[in-house]
C-alpha cells in the first residue's frame, strides 16, 4: 500500500509540474485532463503526508523512551505516544478506502426522473414530495437544480419530472436514489382515513459530455409542437415544444417547459445524451454495472428500496436494513444520515472484496 501511495505523491508533484508549463497551459484539453487528475489524487495524497508526519513523530517519540526521563516527562511521551498510534490507525484505514476504485461518474451532474408509478394520484402526489425533497438536499449542498421537463396534475403533483443537479459531486450521493420509493399514509383525498401503499420512481442519470457519447444529427428525428398543461390542453399556441428521438436506441425525449424551441432543444439534447449514454453503459459496462450492485442492492429501477411510513413517522432504506424515525427531516431534504449509510455500505462492500 505505501509504495502504491508513494507513487501517486510522485504523480501529484508531477502533476503540479506540468500545470505550470505554458505548453499546457495553451492545451485546454491537457491542461483540463492534468487538473482534474491533480483534484481527484489531493485527498489521497494530503491524507498520505499526513500519515508520514504521524509515523515519524511516532520514532521520534519511541526514541525518546529510550533516553534517561523522568517520571513525569515519560509519563507525557507515553501518552503522546498513544494519541499518534491512534492517529496512525485512523488515517491507514482512511488511505485504503481512499485507494478503492472509484466509480468514473461520481463527480458528473446527473439528471433525475421522477415518475408517479402505482397508486393514481396519491402516487403522483408522492413524486411531488420527492422532487422538493431532492431540491432542498440539493440546495443544502450548494447545488444548482434545473427543471427540463414535467407533466403535472391537477391535484399538484407529477405524473413525471425531469430535472438537472449540477455541483461537485452530485452523482456520487445522488445515484443511490435509483429505484422504487414507496409510500404508506392516508391520502388528502381518502375521507375514509384508510392507509394507502403507492410508488413512485426515481431514476438518476450520470450527465453525459459530448465528448463520451457521439450522437450523429443524422440518427435524431426532431419533432415540434405546442406546449400543454394539464389534462393535454393547450397553453401555447406556438410550435415551441420539441421531440427528439434518437432512431438508432429508440430513445425518446420530448421538452415543453421553455417558451423558446431552441432552449427546449438543448435541454432536450441533454436528457437524451445522459440517456444514450446510460444505456450504453448498461450494456458495455456489464461486469462494471454488476460490481456496483453487489454495492448497494441491485440498483434495479424496479425495485422497491425505502419506504416512507407516515403513521410512525418512519422511513425504511431496505437495501441495508437502515430504519430512521425521522421521516419529516428526510423530507426536507436531509437525507445525509441515510446517504452516509448507504456509502459506507458500500465502501465496506469493496473492502470485503479487495481482501478476497
Amino acid at each position: 500500500m505505501l509504495d502504491r501511495l508513494q507513487s501517486l505523491e510522485d504523480r501529484y508533484d508531477r502533476l503540479n509540474e506540468l500545470l505550470s508549463d505554458p505548453d499546457v497551459i495553451n492545451d485546454s484539453k491537457r491542461l483540463r485532463e492534468y487538473s482534474k487528475e491533480q483534484s481527484d489524487l489531493q485527498e489521497t495524497v494530503e491524507t498520505y503526508r499526513e500519515y508520514k508526519e504521524a509515523n515519524e513523530q511516532h520514532k521520534d517519540a519511541r526514541a525518546m523512551l529510550e533516553e534517561k526521563l523522568d517520571d513525569e516527562m515519560y509519563a507525557m511521551v507515553k501518552e503522546e505516544i498513544d494519541e499518534l498510534s491512534t492517529r496512525k490507525e485512523e488515517l491507514e484505514a482512511r488511505l485504503r478506502i481512499l485507494l478503492l476504485p472509484k466509480d468514473p461518474n461520481d463527480d458528473k451532474n446527473v439528471i433525475v426522473e421522477i415518475r408517479g408509478a402505482a397508486g393514481g394520484d396519491e402516487a403522483q402526489l408522492f413524486a411531488g414530495d420527492l422532487y422538493k425533497m431532492y431540491s432542498r438536499f440539493a440546495e443544502a449542498q450548494g447545488w444548482k437544480v434545473d427543471v427540463i421537463e414535467s407533466t403535472t396534475t391537477e391535484l399538484g403533483g407529477f405524473k413525471e419530472i425531469i430535472f438537472s443537479v449540477n455541483g461537485a459531486g452530485a452523482y456520487s450521493k445522488l445515484k443511490y436514489e435509483n429505484g422504487a420509493h414507496r409510500v404508506q399514509r392516508v391520502p388528502t383525498t381518502e375521507s375514509g382515513g384508510r392507509i394507502h401503499t403507492s410508488t413512485a420512481t426515481v431514476a438518476v442519470l450520470p450527465e453525459a459530455e459530448e465528448v463520451e457519447v457521439e450522437i450523429h444529427d443524422k440518427d435524431i428525428r426532431v419533432d415540434t409542437f405546442a406546449s400543454s398543461g394539464p389534462g393535454g390542453q393547450s397553453v401555447n399556441t406556438t410550435m415551441s415544444a420539441v421531440r427528439l428521438t434518437h432512431v438508432p436506441t429508440n430513445t425518446v425525449v420530448s421538452c415543453q417547459d421553455e417558451k423558446s424551441q431552441i432552449k427546449n432543444k438543448e435541454k432536450a439534447m441533454k436528457v437524451l445524451r445522459a440517456r444514450v449514454y446510460d444505456k450504453i453503459n448498461r450494456e458495455v459496462q456489464a461486469e462494471y454495472d454488476q460490481n456496483r450492485k453487489l454495492a448497494v442492492g441491485t440498483g434495479d429501477r424496479s425495485e422497491r428500496i425505502r419506504t416512507y411510513n407516515f403513521p410512525q413517522s418512519r422511513v425504511t432504506d431496505h437495501r441495508i436494513g437502515l430504519t430512521i424515525q425521522k421521516l419529516e427531516q428526510i423530507l426536507q431534504g436531509k437525507l445525509d444520515e441515510i446517504i452516509d449509510a448507504l456509502i459506507l455500505e458500500e465502501q465496506a462492500e469493496a473492502m470485503q472484496r479487495a481482501e478476497d
